[in-house]
């Protein structure tokens, strides 16, 4: 098999191959290393080291030829963002203070990982501290965007979209507060998955809120996203792909259509008409509340950011406390924490707002989403990803939307707010392109607990989506 098939491969079909001896972990590592140099212009990694990924590729070699067990992802070289703590390479978070940080051990889904027999590729270029959807790494230098590389990939977790799209990796590991999966998934190209929080361990994962936080999956299939559900887990039965026919997809055009760019509208509907003809049922129907969704979120995040990190920072045996780390963080960020996170910053959230937001509204968001669930019977809800396709680098004011000045923040997070907020799965797919060739996606986000019955119905619904042309690196 030459490196251009290599490549092309999904995880499913690489693990399969290298099970079967049909190519070696080797040659398959050096294929996707050869594709790794080959798009370094994107600036998806922050950490590779080829030496490291061909030894632990010759490692599998010699476990297949000695007759051990083989796991799953025997053989797969798998990017993993660096805000995931990685035993034996550097973990920076994409900040300058802990550069060079190696930490003592892997977070638990790593381990997972590794013991499923995955090798990690290396870690991946992330909006600094994660707190942001643009990848615009002040520190690492920005993150491109596989499909023009004068746009922004999304962000947190920009790197391993970047990674995954242009064809570096089949399946990598990203993680998700507010978007950070879901975000650059749509902006890429890719299939994004946020699994219900709790799903997978968080630990040893830069933090910024454990009530959202959550590690979960990049892809170009979503049988691959099952792979890694599987594997982390641990519920290793097969999933089969949804029936169409019947199938309730609810939708609510007065909060996640309004306003959106006219080509991503116009592709939302034609995905909307693809599953309506295969049989599916749409079901308009508004959720109540969900205007006070972003003012919950931020409320939460913004007060639970400081603390968490000082507990991760000391939790993971970092060497150096959240001052030390900060007086270290790069002008964009460290603006928006000034202004809104540190302890008696001037727009600092008050105890009684985050409160509420915490004990109150959100419990209560969540009760309501869970019966719109259950009175309309719907099965996925169906909703644009993001308001726009991928901003130019460097554009993160207000953004045109058919005219209309909208915010960056809310073109990128509004409609992914809800999802991750009030703790559902959510799955990211592309559905076309604009004509300018950005990717456009759809969200499907199921009832929180129905991870597997969401990634069947994902299987099923990508059959009835076009498929993206890969990125061609340099363009």
């Amino acid at each position: 098999m030459d490196s251009a098939a290599m490549i092309g491969l999904s995880a499913s079909a690489a693990v399969a191959a290298m099970q079967a001896g049909e190519m070696s972990a080797l040659d398959y590592a050096e294929a996707l290393l050869a594709r790794c140099a080959e798009g370094a212009v994107l600036n998806a990694f922050i950490t590779l080291d080829p030496a490291a990924v061909r030894a632990s590729a010759r490692a599998a070699d010699s476990h297949r030829a000695a007759g051990g067990v083989l796991g799953p992802l025997h053989g797969l070289p798998i990017p993993v963002k660096d805000s995931v703590n990685t035993a034996g390479i550097e973990t920076t978070v994409g900040t300058k203070a802990l550069r060079c940080w190696i930490p003592a051990r892997d977070a638990t889904t790593i381990g997972r990982l590794k013991a499923a027999g995955a090798i990690v590729l290396g870690k991946t270029n992330i909006h600094e501290l994660s707190f942001g959807w643009t990848s615009s790494n002040l520190e690492f230098g920005a993150v491109r965007n596989p499909y023009d590389l004068s746009r922004i990939p999304g962000g947190s977790s920009g790197g391993t979209a970047a990674a995954v799209a242009a064809r570096m990796a089949p399946l990598g590991v990203a993680e998700d507060t507010q978007g950070s999966i879901r975000v650059p998934a749509a902006l890429c190209g890719i299939a994004g998955f946020r699994p219900t929080t709790g799903r997978y361990p968080t630990d040893g994962t830069a933090p910024i809120t454990p009530l959202f936080d959550q590690i979960g999956s990049h892809a170009r299939c979503v049988a691959d996203l099952a792979l890694f559900d599987a594997v982390v887990s641990g519920e290793a039965e097969p999933i089969e792909p949804a029936s169409l026919a019947g199938l309730r997809i609810g939708i609510d055009r007065d909060f996640y259509f309004a306003g959106v760019d006219a080509e991503v509208a116009t592709l939302i509907e034609a995905a909307l008409n693809r599953l309506a003809a295969a049989g599916a049922v749409i079901v308009e129907a508004p959720v109540s509340g969900l205007d006070q969704i972003v003012a919950v979120a931020m409320a939460i995040q913004v007060h639970d950011v400081v603390p968490s990190l000082e507990r991760y920072l000391l939790d993971s045996g970092a060497p150096v406390d959240f001052e030390t780390m900060f007086a270290g963080v790069s002008a964009d960020v460290a603006a928006v924490f000034t202004q809104v996170a540190l302890r008696g910053a001037p727009s600092a959230i008050n105890e009684n707002v985050y409160a509420a937001a915490r004990d109150e509204m959100r419990p209560a968001l969540q009760q309501t989403i869970a019966s719109w669930f259950a009175d309309h019977r719907i099965d996925a809800m169906l909703l644009p990803a993001t308001m726009v396709p991928a901003t130019r680098v460097g554009d993160e004011g207000n953004i045109d939307i058919e005219g209309k000045a909208v915010p960056f923040a809310t073109a990128m997070a509004r409609n992914i707010t809800p999802g991750s907020t009030l703790g559902l799965p959510g799955l990211v797919l592309p559905c076309g392109m604009t004509a300018g060739g950005l990717p456009v996606a759809i969200e499907l986000d199921g009832p929180s607990g129905s991870d597997r019955r969401l990634l069947a119905i994902g299987m099923a619904v990508e059959t009835v989506l076009a498929p993206l042309p890969a990125p061609v690196l340099g363009s």
